[in-house]
């Protein structure tokens, strides 16, 4: 039974050992650049957004525009429902219902 107590250690240590590897290794993906947006002439920004992630705008924008290297995918409501539509990189929009919240797509 000692040969095979040891045997689940040197197992369970190996395991342990190749998820500590991979698993802490994988950095978040995030766009590089920012999204700017204006609301009654006062902007906010949002510096190197991570990839997939839903982001609540702190105003209603009149103007949304993306300055980032990937895809904004723009949303009218919070938590990223009820989808408006797609920037790509370096591309602005106007007037298109105040949407509330954003997500890089890449």
């Amino acid at each position: 039974m000692p040969a095979l107590a040891r045997l689940g250690r040197i197992g369970l240590a190996a395991g342990t050992a190749v998820v500590l590897a991979t698993g802490l290794s994988t950095n978040a993906q995030a766009a590089t650049g920012t999204i700017r947006y204006f609301d009654g002439g006062q902007e906010f920004r949002i510096s190197n957004p991570p990839d997939n992630v839903c982001i609540n705008l702190q105003a209603r924008p009149d103007l949304i525009s993306n300055e980032t290297n990937k895809t904004l995918r723009v949303f009218l409501n919070p938590n990223c429902f009820t989808f408006i539509t797609d920037l790509e990189p370096g591309r602005a929009a106007a007037h298109i219902g105040g949407p509330q919240s954003v997500r890089i797509i890449g």
